[in-house]
This record gives structure tokens, sequence and C-alpha cells, in this order.
């Protein structure tokens, strides 16, 4: 199960959760590590969350690690995030992005220039200014020396800022041990000198350090939505009947697609001579909507197949799925999937991190699942 169905499932099972929003993102990203082994950590997309700090790993096993100021200290909204690709030797890169009421002037003063930078201060300390804030990104690259000094700080209790002329926002060390840990594990550092925790005192060498997993390669085909029909007939099937179909390819029809029966009209392209994309609404909420998406042939036997319940969108052999974690949308789960010519295939899966009001649209992007895409000639 993936993190964006969990996300689905709990946004459509348990409503009162969405007004709550400081609890969806967590709690699901939570559920979703417990549902994977240690044995799976290492080979698919791993995330967790403790407190104030979650990671997200993707399928090459490069570890992205987000940290956030308190949650009751929502008037000055900070982000940082550590990224740590797989192998032995690979290096740690950071960066910082500021939210909140203030975000506006602050990102004006460090569009101006090298005057203008964020200072990271640790238990009091000055470690210095940030890199050039790239107007672009919205945010501002650590410097090396930044990054091995927060390191060590989140490894205990520290005071931690990053402090822009008179306002300081303050990260929260919360939690940031286990995640580094979970970090670890599932990249087979515990033990080893290039872990971020030294739980076995570096007995291990490096070389037993997961090396970094290859990207799956997707070819993406253009639908043909001028193809006549291999039948020489056009496609004609009712509401009724195409419901009863798709029935069958859904476990937990209830809850999986509660408008499944309903009166809302069914939407139907042709891919090919003989295969159709067939859209119909599955549920609603109070700020998200999923969509169930099927590819069938268009003659008898039908073989209906489920894509997901939960698109938001389609336009031309590329179905999404965006859902908000609260109405704000300061927090999303992103999933993709292109045509290949015989099916779909999912191409990318992420979040934005935890709902903190770092940024409209989320603070940064969390893959657990990536691929590279090539058009087919």
């Amino acid at each position: 199960m993936t993190y964006s169905t969990i996300i689905s499932n709990v946004i459509k099972k348990m409503p009162s959760l969405r007004i709550k929003n400081h609890v969806l993102i967590p709690m699901v990203a939570a559920m979703s590590t417990v549902l994977l082994s240690n044995v799976t950590m290492a080979h698919a997309g791993v995330e967790f969350v403790n407190q104030d700090w979650q990671v997200a790993c993707d399928n090459t096993m490069t570890c992205r690690l987000a940290g956030y100021q308190a949650e009751n200290n929502s008037e000055l909204p900070v982000s940082v995030l550590l990224v740590r690709r797989a192998g032995a030797n690979a290096s740690v890169e950071g960066k910082v992005k500021l939210g909140g009421a203030k975000e506006s002037s602050s990102k004006a003063l460090m569009q101006l220039g090298d005057r203008h930078r964020i200072s990271l201060f640790i238990n009091d300390k000055n470690y210095g200014e940030t890199k050039t804030f790239s107007a672009t990104a919205g945010n501002a690259e650590l410097t090396e020396a930044q990054v091995s000094a927060l390191l060590n700080a989140l490894t205990k209790s520290s005071k931690i800022e990053l402090v822009l002329r008179n306002s300081r926002w303050q990260l929260s060390d919360k939690g940031a041990s286990a995640v580094m840990l979970k970090a670890d594990e599932a990249q087979g550092r515990v033990g080893t000198s290039s872990a971020f925790i030294d739980r076995e005192g570096a007995a291990k060498p490096n070389s037993s350090v997961i090396p970094p997993k290859a990207v799956p390669k997707l070819r993406f085909v253009l639908p043909n939505s001028k193809a006549v029909s291999n039948n020489n007939k056009k496609f004609g099937m009712r509401s009724s009947q195409l419901a009863t179909i798709m029935k069958g390819t859904m476990k937990e029809v209830d809850s999986d697609c509660p408008n499944l029966p309903d009166k809302s009209p069914w939407r139907i392209n042709r891919l090919n001579g003989s295969q159709l994309l067939v859209q119909h609404e599955c549920w609603r909420g109070a700020y998200n909507v999923g969509t169930g998406v099927w590819v069938m042939n268009d003659s008898k036997p039908y073989n209906p197949t489920l894509v997901t319940t939960s698109a938001t969108g389609y336009d031309e052999g590329k179905i999404t799925s965006v859902q908000r974690g609260r109405g704000i949308g300061d927090c999303l789960a992103k999933s993709e999937w292109i045509w290949t010519g015989k099916s779909f295939e999912k191409s990318h899966e992420s979040t934005t991190g935890l709902c903190r009001l770092i940024a409209a649209g989320g603070a940064w992007e969390l893959p657990t699942y990536v691929t590279e895409v090539r058009t087919a000639q």
C-alpha cells in the first residue's frame, strides 16, 4: 500500500482528521512506515515521522530529512532539508526555507544579494551565513560547515536558530535523532562511520552500506485518440453496466469508490484501436476529490484494470493525483502515472512534507518513487 493510497483512504474514511489538520500527514506517514518491514525498507520507499522531523527515502535509496519549528510556534515557521544519497561516500546537502508572516519581507531582503543572508546559530554560537538565497527555489543552501555542525547538534538537545537581521526562526530538534536513525537503517549505515547516529561504535566498514539503486526507466507513448476501433464499432455501454464491470476491480467498493453507482457522468477517452480510458468520480471531501480511472478493452472480454481511485487530472496519457493534507494547501501528496502503450505505469510519488505553514503548496518535494521517463519517437 502506497503513501498516497493510505492518505486517500484516511481522507475518505475519517473526514474529521482534515479538520485537525496538523494530525493527518504525521499520522499517515507513521502508518505507512509500520507497514514496511526492515527487508522491504532496503528496496522500496521509506517514510517515517517523529515529532517535528520526518524522513522520506525513494526507490534509489536517496533519503531526505526535513525538520520544522515546534508545532506550537507557528508565528515563525522554518524548515531545513537534509539530503543524503545512497552509497558509502555520499555527502549530505542542506537547505533552509523560511515561512510565516515575515516571509515576504525576508525574501525581499535576501533577494537583494550578499548583504542579506541567513545565519545559523546553535546554542547561541554563530556558524556563519548560508549561501545566497535562490528566489527561484525559495530557499538558501547551507554551507558544508553548517551542515556538519547541524548534524552534530541534532543528535542531542540543542537550541537551533536561523537568523536574518532582527528575526530568529527556531528549528526544533525534537524527533531528529529517531528520524536520522531511520535513515541510517534504510541505507544500511548503522554501525558505520557514515551513519548519522553512531549506535554501534562504527564497527562496520562503509563497504556494507547499500549502494544506489538504478532509476527505473519508463517509455511514454502518446495515446492515439483518433484511432479507429479494431472491430469497426463505436463503443457504447450504459452507466449501470460500466459500474457493474468496474466493481470487480475493487475489494472494498464502498470505501474505495462510494460514488460509483451514482448518476455523475462517465468520461471515456480512446487510447488506441482497442483500449479505452474510463473515468468516474469515486469520492468527494471538503477540499479533496478522487476520480476512478480504469483501462479496458472496447469489446469483450473487457478486462478492466483499475489505475487509481484518487485521480485529480488526466491529459494526453498522463494521470495525476494531488491531494491536500488540509484546506489551506500547505502540504500535499502527489502521484503520477504515464501511458506506456499497453498500460499506465506509476512514474512518480511524493509528498511536500508536514503541514507547518512553510509555503503554499508545501515546503519541499520528498519523493518515495522516482523514474526516468522517455518519450517514444
